[in-house]
């Protein structure tokens, strides 16, 4: 496990030595540009005294400041030098830094991959689709056998219940066919005269139904 935790948050003594290295390069280049500064500041000088020696007709102190002059110019350009490569220290040192978290962090997403498939190998996987199958298999066996019927209703014939219930169906229908049609409602008698028996209208047959009746008759009969 610590070993596990070392690989995900890096070694601290190598991270706490590559802070330390950046933090004592910064501090040397705050000190460089510090000195440089200084460095300017005494050639400025050195410019106005030349200048004082020169309207005091003093050519040799004059010339004495310029080259004191030169000779901080020549520290400042030293100075900016080294400040340079401490800059190109530093670059360097946190992209190394950086490619170092970047590698760790990789071998880290390797080794978790290789435990992970050391876990579940390929075998163990094609086993448990094995036993999933296989258990899908008997539950469909099972469930087929649940719904065969048994004792009594297996020995029944499909094919004698069909025409038993065609049967039932014709009979439905001739039972249909044999009813007396429903009698229509008794139109209104018109108002007739005291002293006059009403006449009524003669039945008429239902002409319709009477055939309908004789055909089903005499189909019956052969």
């Amino acid at each position: 496990m610590s070993s596990v935790f070392g690989r995900l948050f890096g070694k601290p003594k190598e991270q706490a030595d590559a802070l330390s290295t950046l933090d004592k390069l910064n501090e040397t280049l705050e000190m460089l540009e510090k000195k440089e500064g200084v460095l300017l500041k005494k050639a400025a000088g050195e410019v106005e005294k030349a200048k004082e020696f020169t309207r005091a007709k003093n050519k040799r102190a004059a010339i004495q400041c310029l080259k004191r002059k030169r000779l901080y110019e020549q520290q400042v350009e030293q100075l900016g030098n080294f400040q340079l490569r401490i800059h190109d220290q530093m670059i360097m040192l946190e992209g190394a830094k950086a490619t170092t978290e970047t590698v760790d962090a990789l071998r880290t997403g390797a080794a978790a991959m290789k435990a992970m498939q050391k876990a579940t190998n390929i075998d163990d996987v094609d086993k448990t689709m094995d036993e999933i199958n296989e258990q899908t298999e008997n539950m469909k066996q099972i469930q087929e056998a649940l719904s065969t019927p048994i004792g009594a209703a297996a020995d029944f014939d499909e094919d004698e219940l069909e025409a038993e219930l065609e049967e039932l169906e014709g009979a439905e229908l001739e039972e249909q066919l044999l009813q007396p049609a429903t009698t229509a409602p008794a139109a209104p008698m018109p108002n007739i005269p005291s002293g006059r028996q009403p006449v009524r209208p003669a039945p008429q047959k239902n002409t319709t139904e009477e055939d309908e009746l004789a055909a089903l008759q005499a189909e019956m009969a052969l």
